[in-house]
């Protein structure tokens, strides 16, 4: 026999005891038929060959009594399979007679063929099903696709029903039909070591702007240890929701765990790698406030997260099944009853334990939060212009020479705007914020000579007129580096009106004594009504009134 490492043996007995035949665990886990064999009869597990009969575990030895191979299987559930017969059955669970014939198998304690048989257990009588009078009930909630715990969880809450889950488990199985679990890996954790985040389909829920229902994103964190959920319903998604419902899920559980398991997607992970994945910069920032390593899944493995699947899948087909809510504050209502009622309270199916006796125990293990809130930003990438600096919301920010005509990711908030190196991510400036069309420049980043950029400007301005070069010199002598990107827009204006035009407009700009772009520009966008009668009557009128008021004061007087 080959000898299998340790999980192979568990994998090849879990999927024994599941009913598996030895040609399909071969198929799926790759374990030769002799070898599962050898070690499902070691752990006493009911082998199935490929007709699907089952073999003995173990052959019976000379010392123990055989079993009649066509004998029917024993059964102690204590009522008859015969529909006419009301008797219970008293002997292997399928004979209806008052007496039974004495095997051997049947007579014989251990060691010894004599001795009286052990009374079969006590059986339950056939009766009515407890869930008969709510068969119309859940026969509406089985079409609406709800699953035997939420119609039992619905007819506990609503209708005052006192029987088991295990009633309405059956009846639901009678109407709907039963189906066979598959064996997975369980991962064990260390308390408030993981945690796993996920998004999945959330219910319909109406649309306050359009008044139309909406499916909703059901965003889900799970713990590693103790399985306990947070579930939050929203809307629509981005890099910040993201972010800001992870937060929000770390405040209701009372800490941060150390590492958070997810998904890649967009919101948490730029690009998917294996080895060195590239995180959101704003998923990132908020986890390292909190104190916690980011880790992604393998691309197209989301096993590596199956705790936090399940928990997404239970929530969907238990307490939102089939519903809709009027509101996204309803929605999120019923579900944290449901919570607190339901998933907290249940005895989960792998630890055999309950939720929320697990959880506070998980809780002391959690990392303390900060007082402080995580700061959110935006941010984006731009390119340096010819003046040094960067435009953010229609403001401009200096950076350090050099750096004209590359690429800065640029993060900014309510009150400051940070710089940073496109690759190494450095800090290269943080400036506070400043107002729309406002220029902000450190001593540091003024240049220490005129760039042979700007040299090459002031020459073409000086070539379109000699009003319009004496005005962008005038404005780089005042503003410095700054000035460039007016210089520009003026000698943009050259190719639109024409050189004369935007002379004459840079003229009267410095007569006037206000040399600015936005003065040539408020010049030449200037409306030139055709002349009309009904313009020139006025004018004609208010000429003729004044040249009668000089007439009467030079009659009063000559001199």
């Amino acid at each position: 026999m080959n000898v299998l490492s340790e999980s192979k043996r568990q994998q090849v007995v879990a999927l024994g005891r599941l009913g598996w035949p030895l040609r399909r665990i071969q198929k799926e886990i790759g374990v030769r038929r002799e070898t599962a064999s050898a070690y499902l009869k070691a752990a006493g597990v009911a082998v199935r060959d490929e007709r699907h009969r089952r073999l003995p575990s173990k052959p019976a030895s000379r010392g123990e009594v055989s079993t009649d191979s066509q004998a029917k299987p024993a059964s102690w559930r204590g009522v008859s399979t015969d529909p006419g017969d009301s008797k219970p059955a008293s002997c292997e669970g399928v004979s209806t007679d008052s007496e039974c014939p004495q095997t051997p198998s049947a007579t014989a304690a251990p060691g010894s063929l004599e001795g009286p048989a052990p009374p079969p257990p006590p059986g339950r009588a056939p009766s009515a099903s407890a869930c008969e009078p709510y068969r119309e009930i859940i026969e509406e909630a089985l079409g609406r696709g709800r699953n035997a715990m939420a119609i039992y969880q619905d007819l506990v809450d609503h209708h005052g029903f006192t029987a088991k889950y295990a009633s309405v488990k059956r009846f639901v199985h009678k109407l709907a039909g039963d189906r066979r679990l598959e064996a997975r890996a369980v991962i064990e954790t260390e308390p408030g070591q993981e945690a796993q985040v996920d998004y999945g389909e959330g219910p319909m829920v109406r649309d306050p702007q359009t008044g139309k229902y909406r499916r909703t994103r059901l965003f889900v964190m799970t713990l590693g240890a103790s399985r306990k959920s947070v579930r939050l319903i929203t809307f629509k998604s981005s890099s910040r929701i993201w972010a800001e419902l992870t937060e929000q899920a770390l405040r209701r559980l009372g800490g941060a765990p150390r590492i958070i398991v997810l998904d890649n997607l967009r919101e948490g992970v730029l690009q998917p790698d294996i080895y060195d994945p590239t995180l959101n910069p704003l998923y990132r920032d908020m986890l390292a406030h909190y104190g916690i390593t980011a880790l992604p899944c393998r691309v197209r493995d989301p096993d590596r997260k199956g705790k936090v699947e399940s928990a997404v899948g239970h929530a969907q087909r238990t307490p939102l099944k089939g519903l809709r809510f009027e509101s996204l504050e309803d929605a999120q209502r019923y579900l944290d009853h449901w919570e607190e009622r339901w998933a907290d309270t249940r005895i989960h199916g792998t630890t055999k334990r309950q939720v929320a006796t697990m959880f506070a125990e998980e809780q002391a293990f959690l990392q303390p939060l900060p007082v402080e809130p995580f700061r959110y930003y935006h941010y984006g990438e731009r390119v340096v212009h010819l003046d040094g600096h960067v435009e953010v919301e229609r403001a401009y920010y200096s950076v350090p020479p050099g750096y004209i005509g590359s690429a800065v990711r640029v993060q900014w908030d309510t009150t400051h705007v940070r710089i940073l190196h496109c690759r190494s991510g450095e800090l290269l400036r943080e400036h506070r914020r400043s107002t729309i069309g406002r220029y902000h420049t450190t001593s540091e980043d003024r240049p220490k000579r005129v760039p042979m950029s700007t040299h090459d400007l002031l020459a073409r301005s000086d070539r379109i007129g000699a009003a319009v070069g004496a005005l962008c010199r005038h404005l780089h002598e005042r503003d410095g580096e700054t000035a460039v990107r007016g210089i520009l827009g003026v000698l943009a204006f050259a190719r639109h009106h024409g050189a004369d035009a935007v002379n004459e407009a840079c003229s009267t700009a410095l007569d006037l004594g206000v040399p600015s772009y936005r003065f040539v520009r408020r010049y030449l966008e200037r409306p030139h009504p055709q002349p009309s009668l009904k313009h020139i009557d006025p004018l004609i009128r208010e000429l003729t009134q004044y040249r009668d008021l000089i007439a009467a004061r030079t009659k009063e007087d000559p001199a």
